[in-house]
């Protein structure tokens, strides 16, 4: 019998495709959320695309573990529930713990090939590139699929890069035979241009944990994304 997490490898690595237009990430920012009550509350508006990013605890220090872990099972029975692709954010080590489908890692983490070791072929797995000498590195790294950004100026990182723009991702398109999400400060306004210019999907924090209703938030979007040709 095939595993769903079989089949996203699949997904990922043959057809070259992702399970949803809309990466929805799970991170609290400062709005004091539940990371668990925002990751049902995204899967009760549709998304089936999830990471986790849970790098500070409520009173802003670094997260601890056993707390990244306990969040993460739980999200993890969530989106196993929904059928839902759930990826974590830098942590190989808690992916492989819970049986999450993906882990996704930037520049400063472990390479792809060491999480490759640690998670097993079948786990999907995501780099984060912020140029296009990135990006073209990242291609023959062994990654499933590759993010770039930031698109727009975004206050989710403390120290964000610099701003890529439409140009510059329509452009990086053109090389690259991976799946690829754009993320950073992509709002409702602004995902349809983002797809235009070449991305498969758009990774979207802000305008989601920060909506007064975060299951119509993402329900709206993945409507406007499914939407868009």
């Amino acid at each position: 019998m095939t595993s769903h997490r079989d089949t996203i490898r699949v997904e990922g690595a043959a057809h070259r495709t992702l399970p949803s237009r809309l990466y929805a990430i799970v991170d609290p920012l400062d709005t004091g959320r539940d990371p668990v009550v925002l990751a049902r509350a995204m899967l009760a508006g549709g998304a089936r695309l999830l990471q986790l990013r849970l790098k500070r605890d409520p009173g802003g220090g670094p997260i601890a573990t056993r707390d990244l872990l306990a969040a993460a099972a739980a999200i993890r029975e969530a989106t196993a529930a929904a059928g839902a692709t759930f990826v974590v954010n830098d942590r190989a080590d808690v992916a492989a713990a819970v049986g999450a489908d993906g882990v996704h890692v930037g520049q400063d983490d472990l390479p792809v090939a060491a999480v490759r070791a640690l998670v097993g072929a079948t786990t999907l797995i995501g780099l984060s590139t912020h140029d296009e000498a990135q990006l073209a590195a990242a291609a023959a790294s062994g990654a499933d699929y590759l993010s770039l950004g930031p698109i727009y100026a975004t206050t989710s990182k403390d120290r964000p890069d610099p701003v890529l723009g439409l140009d510059r991702l329509r452009r990086a398109r053109r090389g690259v035979t991976r799946p690829l999400v754009a993320i950073g400060g992509i709002t409702p306004a602004t995902a349809r241009a983002v797809l235009a210019a070449g991305a498969d999907a758009v990774a979207v924090i802000t305008a989601l944990v920060r909506a007064p209703d975060v299951t119509r938030a993402t329900a709206a979007l993945l409507a406007l994304l499914e939407a868009t040709p």
